[in-house]
């Protein structure tokens, strides 16, 4: 199935998987380095874009490698790797510019950690790209278009992320990663528009 994928869509799954076997192995110490610190505490910037190697545990790293794997595979292959690449992590650092900003004004001392702000921004793209097909939910299972789930997935991160209903959970960066998602899109738009007239 590996050998299958698109070559950076391969490359990130294999990467997020080897860290998260190292993350077994060293604990605590990982974190302390490479997940995202609110200002303050003992935020680098380079956790920018390596908090997005973290997974809080198996659970967690499963959703985000098969929506990787389900999104990412279209999207490079429609894009081509290069795009591909920027597209990620530009997503990536502006879903951690989004959290950082949030936790200053809720006064957080926790770190985040996933590549969840990456994966928003490849399903705003997919939806944007892709609007027709057909995404089937887990729960209930109903088969919507792409266009309709993402808009939905998205207003219930707002609803959660206001509310402060789910916890642990960094729904700011979610909406940050599809925040940069959809400022790419338009700036290639935009460009592309122009390079045909």
């Amino acid at each position: 199935m590996l050998a299958n994928l698109p070559p950076v869509t391969r490359a990130l799954l294999l990467t997020n998987v080897g860290v998260f076997l190292v993350q077994q192995l060293a604990g605590q110490m990982l974190l302390q380095w490479f997940a995202l610190w609110p200002p303050g505490t003992i935020f680098q910037p380079w956790q920018l874009v390596t908090y997005a190697f973290l997974h809080n545990d198996f659970v967690h790293i499963l959703f985000n490698m098969f929506a990787l794997y389900m999104f990412g595979t279209p999207l490079e292959r429609h894009w081509g790797s290069r795009r591909y690449t920027a597209f990620y992590f530009i997503c990536v650092v502006t879903a951690a510019l989004t959290q950082l900003t949030v936790s200053v004004f809720q006064h957080s001392d926790a770190p985040t950690l996933g590549a969840s702000g990456g994966i928003f921004g490849l399903l705003l793209a997919f939806a944007m790209y892709f609007p027709r097909v057909r995404i089937m939910l887990l729960f209930p299972p109903i088969p919507l278009p792409a266009w309709a789930f993402v808009t939905l997935y998205a207003l219930l991160e707002v609803f959660l992320g206001v509310t402060g209903n789910e916890a642990g959970v960094a729904h700011f960066a979610h909406l940050g990663g599809m925040l940069g998602a959809a400022a790419v899109i338009l700036f290639w738009r935009a460009i592309d528009g122009m390079a045909k007239r």
